[in-house]
């Protein structure tokens, strides 16, 4: 009984290790044969499945650039001190050029972006009537104002990407000028002829503060459209604080929130292979790598 249960465990090793000692001397009959049946499986699919399959692409953005237009409209106060009563003032003027560039930080990070341009636009200012003081605060007799300004603003530009769409953020710095004055007397005010389209001698005309804001994106390379909200902060007051009394300073910074729509064209390619690359894999396929 023994001998015959050695006998059988010798015989199903035996058969168990064929296998591996064959392969073992035969490696490449074992990758033949691997070739071999994927060639067939591949040999045996359809145009129907195949139509079925989908394939993930990644996107890899290269490091490029646009030129935009901008149009856009915006809610403007003032943020007085000593504090008034205030209306916000929508103004449908506010209008840019544009150039963003889009480049890797650390070489691998394609998340940033510098963003410059030139805005002409409109803002302003409109006092309230204040029930418990029983009066409406005026400048130079004006109730409103509204100014024709010019900025140049530079911005961090952070995108995320994805195939037909992304999602923007910006902050940085703008530096601007306000051009031109239209003051409005209202009901209790009273406006000189010389005041109302001038600025005064204490009035200050440069203008620099903060902006920035969030929107999203539609990409349809070579074309992208543009949503933003913005937010822009005055650090420059409309008048020198002492023109009043030198004694007690009064100030004024106009804030603005934008709203946006603008059309970008892209001047380099945005994502896939560079005319560079594809130059340079044409050359190692025909020269070879040297």
């Amino acid at each position: 009984m023994m001998h015959l249960n050695m006998k059988k465990w010798t015989i199903i090793m035996f058969l168990t290790l064929l296998p591996v000692t064959i392969f073992a001397q035969e490696p490449d009959k074992k990758q033949k044969l691997k070739s071999k049946g994927k060639l067939e499986i591949i040999d045996t699919l359809t145009d129907e499945f195949l139509d079925t399959v989908q394939v993930k692409k990644k996107l890899k953005l290269n490091d490029y650039s646009m030129i935009g237009f901008q149009y856009g409209a915006s809610l403007s106060q003032v943020m007085w001190n000593p504090t008034q009563k205030q209306d916000m003032v929508f103004v449908p003027v506010n209008l840019g050029v544009t150039y963003t560039l889009y480049g890797k930080m650390f070489g691998y990070m394609p998340y940033f972006g510098i963003q410059t341009g030139v805005f002409y636009a409109r803002e302003g200012y409109k006092f309230k009537y204040n029930e418990d003081r029983d009066y409406t605060y005026t400048i130079e007799g004006a109730e409103k104002a509204i100014m024709d300004v010019i900025e140049v603003p530079v911005l961090s530009h952070i995108h995320f990407d994805f195939w037909h769409f992304k999602i923007i953020a910006q902050l940085g710095l703008f530096a601007g000028y306000r051009m031109k004055i239209e003051r409005f007397p209202g009901d209790s005010g009273y406006v000189k002829d010389e005041l109302k389209y001038s600025f005064t001698k204490t009035d200050n005309r440069f203008d620099y503060g903060l902006k920035g804001g969030l929107g999203f994106g539609l990409v349809f390379d070579p074309i992208e459209i543009h949503i933003q909200a913005m937010y822009k902060h005055s650090l420059s007051s409309l008048y020198e604080p002492d023109h009043y009394s030198p004694y007690y300073y009064r100030f004024a910074y106009p804030s603005n929130i934008i709203i946006s729509a603008g059309v970008h064209f892209q001047l380099t390619k945005r994502s896939g292979m560079t005319r560079k690359e594809l130059k340079r894999q044409a050359r190692e396929i025909v020269y070879g790598n040297e």
